[in-house]
């Protein structure tokens, strides 16, 4: 009885995407294939294998079958053996880069990112730089995409398949409001109180967290992309909002804002992670803007 065949590296990888984009269309427009060329990948990858990975019978989008699923696994593995694969002969050949392309959080405290830049400058002075400031999905997302080598993103969205991440610590955030805002100036802020008023929401550029709030309490809440702008409206007492310490820090001391004891509000810290594509790894130059990161730590 003749086995199951050889699958390609092609093959495997088309099969992938449809997992993790849960849809032909979807590998289709991320691989930049027509959704029937996605199609005839995978009925020849079920042909070789000898067995159906997908159940489209059932249901409008493709779901794993048990056999399905259990290639899955192999299949992950075998790619990122290649990824690592790729990674070590490119490290061997590859020397400094021409450029560098960085895309941050805009959660990072400017203080780690200022001394970052200012250490990479003196280390790699022949280096450019190029840096990107980016909000929630929209950082993982130029990674993706290959706009930025290396990343430093938030908790969400890291854990994918195709993306290292290194944890670089965190950021507190905390609920603020200017001392003329209804909330802060009442001695005692009833539980759901906060739900009343309006408040302050930083919202992704990216398709990314499309549909999804964090952090989100009030029934009514403004939705800025830069965190900017909603610093400078929470100043002037227009709403409140989840900010970075280290953003408000002066502005606490001084009394500009005042830190909000919100009975609902569960304090914690926004993780950093620094990313990148196992596909393509950082050189020297971005490898070193990452132990930078790291050594910040210390």
């Amino acid at each position: 009885m003749q086995g199951p065949g050889v699958p390609s590296l092609d093959q495997l990888q088309v099969f992938l995407t449809v997992v993790e984009t849960g849809s032909f269309a979807a590998a289709g427009r991320r691989l930049h294939r027509a959704t029937s060329a996605i199609s005839y990948a995978i009925a020849n990858l079920e042909s070789q294998l000898g067995v159906l990975l997908f159940d489209r019978e059932q249901t409008r989008k493709p779901v794993l079958t048990e056999a399905g699923t259990a290639v899955l696994s192999e299949a992950r593995t075998l790619s990122m053996s290649v990824d690592n694969l790729r990674a070590k002969v490119k490290g061997m050949i590859e020397g400094l880069e021409a450029e560098v392309a960085l895309v941050v959080d805009v959660m990072l405290p400017t203080a780690r990112l200022v001394d970052a830049m200012q250490a990479f400058e003196s280390r790699f002075p022949t280096v450019p730089l190029r840096l990107h400031v980016e909000a929630l999905g929209a950082t993982r997302q130029l990674v993706d995409i290959g706009v930025a080598r290396i990343g430093v993103c938030g908790p969400i969205l890291t854990d994918v398949a195709g993306i290292e991440h290194i944890n670089i610590g965190g950021v507190d955030l905390v609920p603020v409001a200017a001392p003329s805002h209804p909330l802060a100036r009442l001695k005692r802020i009833a539980p759901g109180e906060a739900r009343n008023h309006i408040q302050l929401v930083l919202t992704d550029r990216s398709t990314l967290t499309e549909g999804q709030d964090f952090g989100v309490i009030a029934v009514k809440s403004w939705r800025l992309a830069d965190l900017g702008a909603k610093h400078a409206l929470l100043l002037a007492g227009i709403g409140w909002g989840n900010m970075p310490e280290p953003m408000v820090r002066d502005d606490l001391k001084a009394g500009r804002l005042k830190r909000l004891k919100l009975p609902e509000w569960q304090a914690g810290i926004y993780t950093l992670n620094a990313i990148y594509r196992t596909d393509n790894p950082p050189g020297p130059a971005a490898a070193w803007m990452i132990e930078r990161f790291l050594s910040q730590l210390k």
